[in-house]
Order: C-alpha cells, then structure tokens, then sequence
C-alpha cells in the first residue's frame, strides 16, 4: 500500500461516501472506498451537501486520530461532516466533546463495566434460550430478524434501562427512522421528539417511583441538580436507540456470514470452547465493522497526517470498514477466520469516545453465537443470498429480513 494523499484538486471528482457496495459482495466494503485506500492514507471525498472534509484511510492513522484531543466529535462545530442534515435541538453526549462528553457519560458507566456485564450473562443465556426454545416450537421458515436477532438486546436493554418490553415496537420504529439516511429532516426531527418525550415522561415516573434501573439512577442525578430532567431524557434516548440497533444488526449479519462461510460456522458448532467464541465474536465485528458511515470528526487545530495537514474547521472521515481490513495490521483481511487474533479492530471506535456499551454488546454477542448454531445445528437460509435486503440506506449495516429455516 502506498503512502500517498489526494487532495480535491488531484482527483477528477472526489468520491461520493457513502460509496455502494459491490453486487453479490454484501460483507465487504465498497470497491471504490477500498480502491481508495490502496491508493492513499488521505483524501478527498464529497458528501450529501456538497462538502469535501478528508477521509482517513488506514488504521494507524485512525487510532492516532481518535486519541488526538485536537480531533472534535461536537456535531455543532462548523466544519462538522454530517452525513444527513441536523437536527440542531437536542444532541447526546456521544456528540459532545470533554468536559460535558465526560461529565456526562460517567453518569452511566456503572452498568457496563467488566463486573456488571458479568453478572448479567445468566440472564441475557436465559433470553436466548427461550427464544430459541420459541423458535424450535414455530412455524418455518421464519424472519431471524423479527423473531430473534431483535428481541435479544431489546429485551436486555429494557431491562437494564427500565423500560417496558411491551413498548418495543414502537422504540424500534422510531429508531429505525433516526438510523436511515434517506428519512428527512422532518421525519427524522418527529421520531426524535416521540422518543424524547417517551423517556422524558419515564423519567418523571422514576422520579415519583424508582427502581434499580438505569434510568432510575439518572432519576436520581436529576433530583439531586446533578442532571436536568432533558438531559436524562436525552441520555435515555441515547442508550435506547444504540442499546439494540447495532447488537440485533450483527446478529442477524453475523448469522448471514457464517451460513455463507460454512467452514467457520461449523467451528462453531462442533465447540464448546468459550475463548472460541470470544474470539468469534471479535472477528466478525472487524469483518463486518457495522457503523459503516465512518466516524464523524471535526479539526480544532492544523494536525499534520500522510505528509499533508488537516487545517483547523475541516471535516475527517475515519472509514474504519477499510481501516479494519487493513493489510498491515489484519492479514489476508477480506478472509473470516475466526480464530483470528483481532484485538486491534475499530469497530467499537478507539480513545475518549469509544462505545460505551461495548461490553455488554460482546457479551450479547458470546451468549447468542455460542448458543443459537448449536442448538439449531441445521439452521439454513430459506432464500438466496442475491434475495436478501441489505440496509444499504442506514448508517449501521445489516439486513431487514432474514429467512431461516432448519
């Protein structure tokens, strides 16, 4: 791979991101992005709006730029390469920067350390096997997605928030409406205010009853002027919304890819090794790396990277799909191998902002693949590959439907 940059003025026309992926090569990234980042560490490229901010290619520079205290993640700053228009009224704190990112993300870092995570795998093994139990008694084929890879972690985030289970088709919609690139800025700004106001009014209830869930904890902050009652509501919709999305996504994808990669999933199967499926789990969220919008910065200072500097206001793309099937770091990367050693892989982000939840989506993830092929030995697609509809249009990948039978 070359060392070499691209500026606006080297390339005929900079690459449109989100670039599309590659007809029958669902799993990997888009040709033209991948293309790129053989060619250079940085570039140009355009977004929705017009705008040209650099798009960081490798996966050394990424980490060193995510660890780079002059790298802004303040989605108000000019600058900022959104990738749909914003809604300016209320922004979690995943789009904040130090202090307030801090202050703010300490009041719920509680439930999801080591410890914590830990103590809640008996429950999250039990969710999985009745699902399964209720999947083995149904009627086949069946929707993975539906009937499975979505009732997992919204059943475990309902738990751990305090939010009712029974509420879970409306939570899901209005979250699939903020995810979607294609929604408008009308439809996006709706689904917004109905979540805001569900968990604003939850709050309320805890404050007049709480419980020994998380937002009875941020019920609390707010009755003892820590918090204010919005902000709580904001930090509910923040960890509702990326609670479930993105686990139930790499159940579903990940499924997909082991039934296409048979080999592996058969590893799977014939084990009971957990450091196996640990080691699953890891592979797979580099292989598939999910939030494949690439993470959105903003340059506070002039940062010099590949030989060329990143003035201060400009927008950085980090394309960390690419950056995860990066050779220097992953060999033969566009292979699934699941007893790869991928400690390094980006798909949880790297330094001040890296997921929250990643923990417990690990853990998540170890129950369910250790879990589902075994017990469903003969589980198989009950369509074609080429008949399964990709989220092509979300900012966090996976399939709408899945087919399954056994």
């Amino acid at each position: 791979m070359t060392n070499t940059t691209e500026s606006a003025t080297d390339q005929e026309q900079p690459l449109a991101i989100p670039a599309a992926r590659a007809a029958g090569c669902p799993f990997d990234p888009p040709p033209a992005l991948r293309a790129l980042g053989e060619r250079t560490r940085l570039a140009r490229v355009r977004l929705f709006d017009g705008s040209t901010p650099w798009l960081v290619t490798r996966h050394a520079d990424q980490r060193a730029l995510l660890a780079d205290p002059r790298i802004s993640s303040d989605i108000t700053r000019p600058g900022f390469p959104s990738s749909v228009p914003v809604q300016q009224a209320r922004i979690g704190f995943i789009f904040m920067d130090d202090p307030e990112h801090a202050r703010l993300r300490r009041m719920v870092t509680a439930p999801f350390t080591l410890r914590r995570v830990a103590a809640l795998r008996p429950a999250v093994q039990k969710i999985v096997d009745d699902l399964v139990d209720e999947l083995l008694a149904g009627p086949r084929p069946v929707d993975l997605v539906q009937a499975f890879a979505l009732p997992v972690p919204s059943l475990v985030i309902c738990e751990l928030l305090g939010v009712p289970y029974a509420d879970h088709d409306f939570f899901q919609v209005h979250s699939a409406v903020l995810i979607n690139r294609e929604t408008t800025l009308e439809e996006r700004r709706e689904a917004s205010d109905r979540l805001f106001g569900y968990l604003e009014r939850l709050v309320g209830d805890k404050l007049d009853h709480p419980g020994d869930d998380l937002l009875s904890g941020l019920a609390v902050r707010v009755s003892d002027g820590e918090l204010t009652r919005e902000e709580a509501a904001q930090i509910g919709v923040l960890m509702l919304v990326a609670g479930h999305e993105t686990t139930a996504n790499m159940i579903a994808l990940g499924t997909l890819a082991l039934l296409e990669h048979p080999d592996q999933l058969a590893l799977l199967q014939q084990s009971d090794d957990p450091g196996l499926v640990a080691s699953a789990v890891e592979e797979l969220l580099r292989y598939l790396d999910i939030t494949h919008n690439g993470r959105r910065r903003v340059a506070l200072a002039d940062i010099e990277i590949a030989g060329q500097v990143i003035r201060a206001g400009e927008g950085v793309v980090l394309a960390n799909d690419i950056a995860d099937r990066d050779p220097d770091v992953f060999p033969d990367p566009d292979r699934l191998d699941l007893r790869r050693d991928t400690r390094r892989h980006l798909a949880f982000g790297f330094g001040v902002h890296q997921c929250l939840g990643q923990q417990l989506a690990r853990m998540e993830l170890q129950v369910v693949y250790g879990t589902l092929y075994r017990r469903i030995p003969t589980l198989r697609l009950a369509t074609t590959l080429d008949q399964i509809p990709f989220k092509h249009d979300g900012s966090v990948y996976g399939v709408y439907e899945l087919p399954v039978t056994w």
